[in-house]
C-alpha cells in the first residue's frame, strides 16, 4: 500500500487503458495488415483447429471458443463480429474466411448466430499463414501464460492495403481502403526494382482503391497523389448506372443502378429513393424497385422525356449514392522492440517500404531456418554413409553390445560419429540396409549439400533474397488473379444537380398572414376573399415564379429564403411557417418579400460584386434603431435556420423591413407610443455590410417605444396612426421630415398612439418586360 495523487493514478490508468486499445485492439499491423483479433483468429483456425481450406467447415462457435479462451480475452460477440467480417466478399476485397450459413449481406441483414454457422480458411489466408512453423516471426506468451502465439504473421503479400482497415482508438483512428492485389504487388516489384520510386509513380501501378462493391471513384492525379503522400484526405465514391430501352416503343426508359458506394447498405438507398419518390421532390421519377440477386440492380421507372442525368445528379446529391470516403492510412510501425509497435500515419511509399523491409526479414529467417534443418539432414546422412560402407561390422558391434547406450558408445568411438548420427542409425529399420538404399541416401546427400549451398549463397546476398522476394510476389499475383472493380473517373463534364430543373416553371402567389400562416394559390384578384383563420388578418402577399426564391425576415433578426414551389400550395388557411424553417421562441415573420426579378429587381452578381451591394433595405427596431443592409445575400435559399440580417440589444425586435433603394426623396417615417413621429432621409441610415445593430433611427426615451415603420417615396406620402381613444390620423412625410436621431415631432399630447395602421395589402402583379 502506498498514498499517490488520485490525478496522477488517473492519469496513469488511462494511458495505459489508451496505449492498450491502440496496440492492441484498434490499428492493424503494417506487415500483415490484422489487427490483433483478426490474427488471433486466423491463427487458432490455423494452429488449433486445422481448418485449412482442405478441411471440413467446422462450427464458428467453435472456433470462437478457442480463439477466446487462449488467445483473446473479450466478448465472444466481438471475435464473431471480426470472423464475419474476414468471411464477407462486399467488406473485405479479399476475404480470408469461407463461410458456410448466413454470414449477412449487404442489405444489412445480420449474420446467423455463431452456433448456425460454419467456417474454415480460404486459399488466400494460407499466403499469411503458411511460413509461421518456419521461425519467421517473433512469438510472445498469450494472456494467461499457458501458450505462445505469434507477434505478427509472416505474410507474402500486402494485406494492409489490400483489404484495409477501419478503426477507431484512443486519440486516432484508422480509415484505410480496400486495394486491388495485383494493383498493390505490381507496386511492390516496382518500388524493389527502383527502391527511390515517387508516390506518383507509384500510382501508375496503384491507381486508387478497390472497393469490392465497386462504384466509381471521382478524383484526379493530383487529389490522389496528395491523399497517398500525407496518408489522409477525402475521395468522392459515388454508384454507377446505365440506361435500359423497352421492349416496347411505347414503354418509357428504364435507369438502373448498377453498383453501390462502399459500405453503404443497398436497402438504404433503396428507401432513401422511395422516400424522395413519396414526397413528389422529383417528378421525373416515378417508381423504385430492387430486383437485385448477387448483383446489384435497383431498377428507376422515369417519366418520358426525363433526362437521366439530371434525374442522377439529384440522387447523387439527395441520397447515399454518392459518399466521400476519408482515407487515414495510420497503422502500427515496428521499433527496435519485437514486442513494441507504435503507431503512424503513413504514406503510399512508406507503407509499401515497411512491408517489404519485412518480407525481406521474413525471407532472411525463413532461408536460415531452412539451412538449419538442411544442414541438420546432411549430418545424418554423412552418418548414413559412414556405417553404411561397414555394415557387417556395426551388426557385429550392435549384436555384442548391452543395450541400446552400449551400442551407441561402442559405434560413436568406432566411427566418430555424433549423438544425433548414432541415434539414427539405431532407429534405422532393417530393410534401409539393402544395398539399393545407399544409392539413395547418396543421392539424397548430394541433393541437399547443393541445396544448402543454394541457401548459404543466398544468405549472402542480399540481391538474390530480394529477388526471391519479388519472384514471390508474382507468384502470389498469378496464383489470385482478380480485375479491378471500381472504376477511377477524374474530371469529367455532366450536369451538376441544380433545384430549378425539377420545377415547372409557372407563376404563383404567396400569402402571409399575420399569425403565421402561410400559403400558395395559383390566382388572387382580391385578398379579402382569401381564406384566412379568425381573428387572423394577410400581413403580405408576393408573386414569382416557382422557382424564384422568397424572403422571409422575422423579428429576432433572421431572413429565412425558400422557393416558391417549396411553399405548400393551399385553398384553406396554408401551413404554419415554422414547417419550412426551424424558428426560435417567440420569433415570428414581419415581412416577406420574392426575388423574382419582375417582384424585386435583384440582378445577378457580376464579377467583382460584393456582398454589399444595392438592392437594399431598411430595418427598424422597436428601440428606435435602423440601418441599410443589402438583400444580395439573401437572393439563394437558405437552411432551415436561416440567415442574420440583424444583431438585437437585449429586448429589442424589428419591427420591419422595407424594401428601399437610396433615392434622395425615400424617407422612413416612424411613430412611437408617447405621440411622437419623425421622417428620416433613407440615405443617412447607415449600410451594413452584415449582420449588425445600426445606428439611431429616432430617439425615444425610456418607457418610450416604436410602433412601426412605413416607407415614403414621396413627400405626401403618409403614416396612419390611431390614438389610444381611437383617433385615426395621417402624417404626411414633409409635415414631420427630420434628421436621423431626432426625437422627432410630438403630435398629440395628452394622448397616446396605440398602433401604425398598417397599409392594406393590395393582390400582387407581375410586370412582363
Amino acid at each position: 500500500m502506498h498514498d499517490t495523487s488520485l490525478a496522477d493514478e488517473a492519469q496513469r490508468r488511462y494511458l495505459n487503458y489508451a496505449l492498450s486499445v491502440i496496440t492492441s485492439r484498434a490499428l492493424p499491423d503494417v506487415r500483415d495488415g490484422l489487427k490483433p483479433v483478426q490474427r488471433r483468429i486466423l491463427y487458432a483456425m490455423l494452429h488449433d483447429l486445422r481448418l485449412a481450406p482442405d478441411a471440413k467447415f467446422r462450427k464458428s462457435a467453435a472456433v470462437v471458443g478457442d480463439v477466446m479462451g487462449k488467445y483473446h480475452p473479450h466478448g465472444d460477440a466481438s471475435i464473431y463480429d471480426a470472423m464475419v467480417r474476414l468471411a464477407q466478399d462486399f467488406v473485405m476485397r479479399a476475404p480470408l474466411v469461407s463461410g458456410h450459413g448466413n454470414f449477412g449481406s449487404i442489405d444489412g441483414d445480420a449474420p446467423a448466430a455463431m452456433r448456425y454457422t460454419e467456417a474454415k480458411l480460404r486459399p488466400l489466408a494460407m499466403e499469411i499463414l503458411s511460413e509461421l512453423g518456419q521461425r519467421t516471426v517473433d512469438w510472445r506468451p498469450n494472456y494467461d501464460g499457458t501458450r505462445s502465439e505469434p507477434i505478427v504473421l509472416p505474410s507474402r503479400f500486402p494485406n494492409l492495403l489490400v483489404n484495409g482497415a477501419q478503426g477507431i482508438a484512443v486519440g486516432m483512428a484508422t480509415s484505410i481502403p480496400p486495394h486491388n492485389l495485383g494493383e498493390v504487388i505490381d507496386a511492390c516489384v516496382a518500388l524493389i526494382d527502383t527502391p527511390d520510386l515517387s508516390n506518383l509513380r507509384l500510382l501508375t501501378h496503384v491507381k486508387g482503391p478497390d472497393f469490392p462493391t465497386g462504384g466509381q471513384l471521382h478524383a484526379t492525379k493530383k487529389e490522389l497523389e496528395a491523399v497517398y503522400t500525407t496518408g489522409q484526405g477525402s475521395l468522392k465514391l459515388r454508384g454507377e448506372w446505365q440506361i435500359e430501352e423497352p421492349d416496347d416503343k411505347r414503354g418509357a426508359p428504364q435507369l438502373v443502378i448498377t453498383s453501390i458506394p462502399y459500405g453503404i447498405e443497398r436497402k438504404a438507398i433503396v428507401e432513401k429513393i422511395a422516400d424522395v419518390i413519396l414526397s413528389k421532390k422529383l417528378p421525373a421519377l416515378m417508381d423504385v424497385r430492387d430486383e437485385s440477386t448477387e448483383e446489384v440492380r435497383i431498377v428507376l421507372e422515369l417519366k418520358r422525356a426525363s433526362d437521366p442525368q439530371l434525374v442522377m445528379a439529384y440522387l447523387y446529391k439527395h441520397t447515399p449514392l454518392a459518399i466521400n470516403i476519408q482515407v487515414n492510412l495510420t497503422c502500427l510501425v515496428p521499433t527496435d522492440n519485437p514486442d513494441v509497435a507504435t503507431p503512424r500515419r503513413l504514406g503510399l511509399h512508406e507503407a509499401l517500404s515497411s512491408f517489404l523491409e519485412f518480407r525481406n526479414v521474413t525471407v532472411t529467417r525463413r532461408t536460415e531456418f531452412q539451412l538449419g534443418e538442411m544442414r541438420q539432414r546432411i549430418h545424418i546422412l554423412e552418418g548414413f554413409e559412414k556405417v553404411f560402407d561397414a555394415l557387417d561390422e556395426v551388426i557385429k558391434i550392435i549384436r555384442r553390445s548391452e543395450g541400446k547406450a552400449d551400442a551407441a558408445e561402442k559405434l560413436m568411438k568406432r566411427f566418430e560419429l555424433s549423438d544425433e548420427q548414432v541415434d539414427a542409425i539405431l532407429e534405422l529399420r532393417l530393410y534401409r540396409l539393402a544395398r539399393l538404399e545407399i544409392l539413395v541416401v547418396q543421392r539424397e546427400l548430394a541433393e541437399k549439400r547443393a541445396e544448402a549451398t543454394r541457401l548459404e549463397s543466398l544468405l549472402k546476398s542480399d540481391t538474390q533474397r530480394w529477388k526471391l522476394v519479388r519472384d514471390e510476389l508474382l507468384e502470389v499475383k498469378r496464383a489470385y488473379p482478380d480485375r479491378r472493380r471500381t472504376k477511377i473517373v477524374g474530371a469529367v463534364d455532366e450536369p451538376e444537380y441544380q433545384e430549378e430543373d425539377f420545377i415547372i416553371a409557372e407563376d404563383a402567389n404567396v400569402i402571409l398572414s399575420a399569425q403565421g400562416w402561410v400559403k400558395r394559390v395559383r390566382e388572387v384578384k382580391d385578398l379579402s376573399t382569401t381564406r384566412l383563420r379568425d381573428g387572423d388578418t394577410v400581413l403580405a402577399a408576393v408573386a414569382g415564379s416557382t422557382r424564384a426564391s422568397i424572403a422571409f425576415f422575422s423579428n429576432l433578426g433572421s431572413c429565412y429564403v425558400c422557393r416558391i414551389h417549396d411553399v405548400q400550395p393551399s385553398s384553406g388557411y396554408g401551413d404554419p411557417v415554422q414547417k419550412l424553417f426551424k424558428l426560435g421562441d417567440g420569433e415570428r415573420m414581419v415581412a416577406m418579400y420574392s426575388f423574382d426579378p419582375r417582384a424585386l429587381d435583384v440582378p445577378a452578381p457580376s464579377e467583382d460584386a460584393t456582398e454589399s451591394e444595392p438592392p437594399f433595405a431598411v430595418a427598424v427596431t422597436r428601440g428606435g434603431l435602423g440601418f441599410r443592409f443589402s438583400l444580395r445575400p439573401h437572393r439563394d435559399p437558405s437552411t432551415r435556420a436561416g440567415r442574420r440580417f440583424a444583431r438585437l440589444n437585449d429586448g429589442d425586435e424589428v419591427l420591419a423591413v422595407l424594401p428601399s433603394g437610396v433615392r434622395d426623396e425615400d424617407m422612413v417615417l416612424c411613430a412611437s407610443s408617447e405621440g411622437y413621429a419623425i421622417g428620416v432621409p433613407v440615405s443617412e441610415l447607415t449600410a451594413l455590410s452584415g449582420p449588425g445593430k445600426g445606428s439611431i433611427l429616432m430617439k425615444v426615451e425610456e418607457g418610450d417605444r416604436l410602433l412601426g415603420a412605413v416607407l415614403a417615396l414621396e413627400h405626401k406620402d403618409v403614416i396612419t396612426v390611431e390614438t389610444d381613444k381611437g383617433k385615426v390620423m395621417d402624417l404626411r412625410a414633409d409635415k414631420i421630415a427630420g434628421s436621423r436621431g431626432g426625437k422627432g415631432q410630438q403630435i398629440v399630447k395628452r394622448d397616446r398612439f396605440a398602433r401604425v395602421v398598417p397599409s392594406p395589402v393590395v393582390a400582387p402583379t407581375l410586370e412582363v418586360s
